[in-house]
């Protein structure tokens, strides 16, 4: 007969004994390790607020709800709480670090030796938790470090987390230079943010121990331990379990979609959760990749993946008209929405078809990540992925090229550099509407990219008008058609376009510096305001390799053209097309005259480029 719910109020020294046989367990459908400095130092702000006070009551941490269907091997499965309980840990081991650094140079005297005490043993209780220590063997971690290595206190099985063994190298880490050497760095990030989250809240606590006093630092280790409390909930039953994590969540942090989907998909797994596991696991290491590249996140696979599967089935078309109410992903992929109301789709009943469908949505997208083209894509409004993903899913990912999505792709570049000119959004009737409706084709490998073509050719050429355009590009001063500008120049002189991950954008006529009221003058530019309109437009602003453009940004005209990137001060020599012809140009300066004729050149190449007009 099954155990009914167990609900205990317990002090966080209690809620972390366990026998040496016993650990915590982060479930394969829980969320990775999400919070951060925010979340931390509002936990550590509650802490000294609450020593501040002098209460006499515990103080409350919220509820921890744990799986013990497998306790009869050892394993606490964390329904609710993992996010708490892992930060936790991080705490007590910085705690226990500055710790054992305070012991080490303590100056014993007659009026200290209460607080020294006091310090070995707050250090000999985190010993025993984190190390499931009695004294015996706390001695021997004390004495020699190797005795601490090897103790699982919390196994990750998440996969949805990326960095697995990173609580247990921290834990095993003798010192923060160890640890700060033995955990995971984060491939092209700089700084902290090249740490995980693990490390950085760590990090944190540590350092915030470090600016406190013996005492301070033995009073806060006192009221951690034996004055802050959970309420640990266990339940005996795994469907019982899934339920409450679905509904429940007491951090106040609501689940992703994501979560919800993942779970609900290991639940009906059934004998083939192992093959789900893997299957989810790919998934998320590779979205993880493309999201560091600010390419998808696993949402977004979600999301992509309910736009395609919604044009398929041609649900929201409608007899005279295309519906472009979108449902939440939760409600889609569940088959129900927040109030439990049942929708006929199935989505979930069988986990390795969906699981199938949004590996091939994420291996297209890593196949086309470093198309030039779908780099310059990405530059436009976020919404264009949507219908790029579609057309992508026509093929297997075997069959992509550059050359195979090319003339799609620059329909879309097309449509996309009018909502950057515009005043209408995304969500009005010239793109939304449109993009719905075309989506259906776009997925549809029996229709022809010449269909696709002409349906855009028809509808830029109704709802746009050249002259309006052309005014856009005369008042534009972003970034985008910078990015337009040079691909649609090298292209015409049959000349590879592609960007680094580093570009800068180039004023031609430096916008500041110390010759620019000289540059001005020669440029004939009389007033401040004349100037930053001037030096803003299209013409004047060209992509240049981000190293020279540092060094060179601010200096004459004539200088930048003479001398070679290679000295970093100059433009001979560039990757990029504009730069690069600039270096014959026939005059020495760069006037308003020479901006105006480039913002000239620029708008006739863009709009000929939208309204699909061949070069005269």
């Amino acid at each position: 007969m099954a155990k009914d719910i167990e609900p205990k109020l317990k002090l966080i020294s209690d809620y972390f004994k366990l026998e040496k046989n016993q650990n915590f367990v982060i479930p394969e459908y829980q969320r990775g390790y999400s919070w951060d400095i925010t979340q931390c130092d509002k936990l550590w702000q509650d802490i000294e607020a609450f020593i501040a006070s002098g209460a006499g009551d515990p103080y409350f941490f919220g509820t921890i709800i744990v799986d013990c269907s497998n306790s009869d091997k050892g394993k606490f499965s964390l329904i609710d709480g993992q996010q708490r309980t892992t930060t936790f840990i991080l705490l007590l081991k910085a705690l226990l670090i500055r710790l054992q650094e305070v012991l080490k140079d303590f100056k014993t005297t007659s009026q200290s030796e209460a607080l020294e005490e006091g310090l070995k043993e707050n250090r000999n209780k985190i010993i025993n938790i984190l190390y499931k220590a009695d004294v015996e063997r706390r001695i021997e971690i004390i004495n020699d470090w190797n005795k601490a290595k090897n103790i699982l206190l919390l196994e990750n099985n998440s996969i949805n987390e990326q960095y697995k063994e990173e609580v247990q190298k921290i834990i095993e880490a003798e010192n923060f230079n160890s640890a700060e050497s033995n955990v995971a760095v984060i491939p092209r990030k700089q700084k902290d943010n090249k740490y995980t989250n693990h490390f950085r809240n760590f990090k944190y606590f540590y350092l915030k121990f470090k600016g406190k006093s013996e005492s301070q630092i033995n009073s806060f280790a006192n009221v951690f331990l034996e004055k802050c409390q959970v309420i640990e909930i266990r339940s005996w039953q795994i469907e019982q379990a899934i339920t409450m994590f679905n509904s429940l969540n007491s951090t106040g942090m609501p689940l992703s979609d994501a979560d919800i989907i993942s779970a609900k998909l290991y639940s009906n797994a059934g004998d083939n959760k192992e093959e789900f596991n893997n299957q989810w696991e790919g998934i998320n290491k590779l979205t993880n990749e493309l999201n560091s590249r600010k390419i998808i996140d696993i949402n977004a696979v979600l999301q992509q993946f309910m736009y395609i599967n919604r044009a398929i089935s041609k649900e929201y078309l409608k007899e005279t008209s295309v519906d472009v109410t979108t449902p939440g992903l939760r409600k889609y992929y569940t088959d129900e929405d927040e109030f439990g109301v049942k929708s006929p789709r199935k989505l979930l009943n069988e986990p390795q078809v969906l699981c199938n469908n949004l590996t091939k949505v994420t291996n297209n997208w890593n196949e086309v990540k470093d198309f030039p083209i779908v780099k310059l894509l990405l530059k436009c409004n976020e919404n264009l992925k949507l219908y790029l993903s579609s057309y992508l899913y026509r093929y297997e990912t075997t069959e992509v090229s550059e050359d195979s999505i090319l003339e799609v792709c620059e329909c879309l570049l097309r449509l996309f550099t009018l909502l950057e000119l515009g005043d209408a959004g995304y969500s009005s009737t010239k793109f939304k509407t449109f993009l719905f409706s075309e989506n259906i084709k776009l997925v549809d490998k029996n229709i022809s990219i010449d269909t696709i073509k002409n349906d855009f050719n028809q509808h830029i050429s109704k709802n746009w008008n050249e002259q309006n355009v052309s005014d856009e590009i005369i008042d534009y001063d972003k970034n985008l058609l910078v990015f337009l500008n040079e691909y649609l120049y090298v292209k015409s002189k049959g000349i590879k376009f592609d960007f680094a991950e580093n570009v800068n954008i180039e004023h031609i006529m430096p916008s500041s510096g110390r010759n620019i009221t000289t540059i001005q003058q020669d440029a004939n530019i009389t007033s401040k305001e004349e100037f930053i309109s001037v030096v803003n437009k299209l013409g004047n602003k060209i992509l240049l390799e981000e190293d020279i453009n540092k060094s060179i940004g601010r200096e004459w005209f004539k200088t930048k053209k003479q001398n070679s990137i290679n000295s970093k001060s100059g433009y001979k020599d560039s990757k990029y097309g504009i730069a690069l012809a600039l270096t014959s140009y026939p005059n020495d300066t760069w006037t308003k005259d020479d901006i105006d004729n480039a913002t000239s050149k620029a708008l006739n190449r863009i709009v000929k480029f939208i309204f699909n007009k061949q070069d005269e």
